[in-house]
């Protein structure tokens, strides 16, 4: 037998032997695939937990953080009442007074989770108004209502 005849028979051999074996290249595409798809379905999912947050803290999506505006009673109205209480004969109109008006805004879900958490590690009223900028009237609501407003 001649060289070029023992080549033909190998050639012939190997393509037959190529047709019964599976293509790996098959299943790494497939896997690729999968994995494009996971990572567009994961992405999606932290797009719609970002919105839903940004939606939740009332922040812009241009991540503006909108500043609150604080509700400071007006000094004609607090004059107007404790001329008022005067004139009735009621004679205490006190800061505790200014305070409730300040605390009839609902606080945040945030604040609420923090007071809560901080209460849970054993810390005192004082502390938690330190280290949040809650009143200790609005700390004792939060905490005697459990966190529900």
């Amino acid at each position: 037998m001649e060289l070029s005849s023992i080549l033909m028979i190998a050639g012939i051999i190997v393509i037959i032997l190529s047709l019964f074996l599976k293509d790996k290249s098959v299943q790494v595409e497939k896997d690729v695939e999968e994995l494009s798809i996971n990572i567009y379905q994961e992405t999606n999912a932290l797009k719609r937990r970002i919105k839903l947050l940004e939606e939740e803290l009332l922040v812009e999506p241009n991540f503006q953080v909108k500043h609150p505006e604080v509700d400071k009673p007006d000094a004609f109205t607090s004059f107007q009442k404790v001329a008022a209480q005067i004139k009735t004969g009621q004679s205490s109109y006190t800061q505790s007074d200014l305070k409730s008006e300040k605390n009839n805004k609902p606080i945040n879900g945030i604040l609420v989770s923090q007071v809560l958490a901080l209460n849970g590690q054993g810390l005192s009223i004082d502390e938690i108004s330190k280290l949040s900028t809650l009143s200790h009237a609005q700390i004792q609501s939060i905490l005697a209502n459990g966190g529900k407003q």
